[in-house]
């Protein structure tokens, strides 16, 4: 029989995660019944918000219990169907989890056309992290022409798309990242305007100096003292859209920030608006998305870059090197061969 292989929550992390915190099972490949199809997992996409499903804390989604399978979109052929819907060879975006094998009746499974891009690109730019970066800013953020928007975690997945659509919309974007060489992939192939390095020891002056004219639009990636550098720059009416908050992920108890009152006047003084996000609140402009994303990337006026490992066994891994920013662009897993 052919074996199949699954990653488990084996325990809930404190603080940051650890290797001991997954666990690696092998599980026969499931037949499919009635209806159903058996899907293999290409692509899988490691996002900063799976953080969160590993704590058992209050959140906008239920936890992954201890034992379940970590949660996760992935891109999928199908295998085998017993569904008229869907044809052996069809490629599919699906939330299967960190398995190389799964069984689904057809609900929730969305068709990828290859024609769009490579089918990666449809958990990536073209998929949850670019209607993200979207949605947040178009909708949230609404940048004008000739403001100024500061985009934290500039070369990720959601920070880099973010910053090349407020430059279509014609704005002015600074980018943070760090260290030098994404910071360089920030402005001399995305074209953002500026870049700044966090981890400068000169920080908070260097962005202040980037940003002579304040800051109209702040895209909230990180928290921590990336936010805390950005915040005196605000300008009156400003809106930040607050998308993560990568820097706190890993925090194992709640500290009152000391500048709190100062936020709350500011807040009020300035009339800041501050709206959290989750991309599931904009699902009725997925077609606005695909139709103008596709084309802007299509036309080389968006890009991307892809950081990926191979084999499931890589996602643990993977993914705790994704929460300190080790990734460079979307991260993924290639879980299986991708014939398209």
């Amino acid at each position: 029989m052919s074996q199949a292989k699954r990653i488990v929550l084996a325990a809930r992390p404190v603080g940051e995660p650890r290797p001991s915190d997954f666990r690696i099972e092998e599980f026969v490949v499931p037949t499919p019944g009635a209806g159903e199809l058996l899907l293999r997992t290409i692509w899988l996409s490691l996002d900063p918000y799976m953080r969160g499903r590993m704590s058992e804390g209050p959140s906008y989604a239920a936890p992954v219990p201890v034992g379940g399978v970590m949660e996760g979109e992935t891109v999928s052929e199908v295998a085998v169907s017993n569904n008229p819907e869907f044809a052996r060879g069809d490629i599919v975006r699906t939330r299967a989890g960190w398995l190389t094998h799964a069984i689904a009746n057809g609900k929730g499974l969305i068709k990828v056309d290859p024609k769009l891009g490579p089918i990666s690109t449809s958990i990536g730019v073209l998929g949850m992290p670019g209607m993200t970066a979207y949605t947040g800013l178009l909708d949230i953020g609404q940048p004008k022409p000739g403001e100024t928007v500061v985009v934290a975690a500039a070369s990720g997945a959601v920070g880099s798309a973010v910053g090349q659509i407020a430059k279509i919309k014609g704005a002015r974007a600074v980018g943070i990242a760090g260290g030098k060489e994404k910071c360089d992939y920030v402005t001399k192939e995305l074209g953002f305007d500026a870049c700044i390095d966090h981890r400068d020891p000169n920080f908070a002056a260097k962005l202040k100096e980037a940003c002579p004219n304040g800051v109209d639009v702040y895209f909230e990636n990180v928290g921590g003292a990336v936010f805390e550098a950005v915040f005196p720059l605000l300008n009156a009416f400003a809106r930040v859209p607050v998308c993560g908050l990568i820097a706190h992920y890993n925090d194992t108890e709640a500290k009152p920030p000391k500048w709190a009152a100062a936020m709350m006047r500011a807040t009020l003084t300035k009339r800041l608006t501050f709206r959290g996000f989750i991309v599931s609140d904009f699902a009725a402009r997925h077609g606005d998305f695909l139709r103008d994303m596709s084309g802007w990337v299509r036309d080389g006026r968006v890009k991307y870059k892809e950081f990926v490992t191979e084999g499931l066994d890589s996602a643990p891994s993977a993914f705790i090197g994704l929460l300190k920013g080790a990734n460079f662009g979307k991260q993924l897993v290639r879980v299986g061969p991708d014939k398209a």
